[in-house]
């Protein structure tokens, strides 16, 4: 796992840590130190922690004026012991929200497992707020036994999964474009 790095084709755009609105404004990460690890395998440096002992997040992108936000997360998503709908909603994405962003494509390729929690009020209260905004949850490429334990679990009734998205191939922009149109497609059901 050490040397699965954040995706980083996006950097001449943006810079998380560089971005005063950002929640990881003023990181600072050493390109050869490994100190952040999922049980005892070490990540790459450049992931940052937001308080989970297991999921680490890279925030590639945000754009302020079109109110969206692109989250690129590793590790084990465990709601079940770590509540971390909760900690990824108080420490990242709460805070996105207080500057504008609402609509949220968060990569999941490198989530390895998902453990659902009793219930999914986090998740409600997510669409919830951002509902008013026209604003959307996007998980994109989850493996498949991430995205069935989701839906087995009921979090599609809050966010939208989207497997097979070339999203590497695209920049900010497409890839908020292909997810719109995924999303509001006659095929695609809405949440909610």
């Amino acid at each position: 796992m050490h040397d699965i790095e954040p995706f980083f084709r996006w950097r001449d755009n943006y810079i998380a840590a560089e971005d005063s609105k950002s929640p990881v404004y003023g990181t600072q990460h050493d390109e050869f130190y490994y100190t952040n690890a999922i049980y005892n395998y070490y990540i790459h440096p450049q992931w940052d922690g937001f308080g989970s002992s297991t999921l680490y997040l890279k925030i590639l992108f945000a754009d302020y004026d079109k109110h969206y936000a692109i989250i690129e997360l590793i590790g084990e998503w465990n709601d079940c012991i770590h509540n971390d709908i909760m900690i990824l909603r108080r420490e990242i994405t709460d805070l996105m929200q207080k500057e504008g962003l609402f609509q949220f494509i968060l990569i999941c390729e490198n989530v390895l497992n998902y453990h659902a929690g009793d219930d999914n009020d986090y998740y409600e209260e997510w669409l919830d707020e951002i509902r008013d905004q026209e604003g959307w949850v996007a998980i994109i490429n989850p493996l498949e036994h991430v995205a069935m334990e989701m839906s087995n679990y009921g979090v599609t009734q809050y966010v939208h999964i989207l497997r097979d998205a070339p999203w590497r191939d695209y920049k900010p922009g497409a890839l908020l474009k292909w997810t719109k149109n995924q999303i509001f497609s006659p095929k695609f059901l809405p949440v909610g």
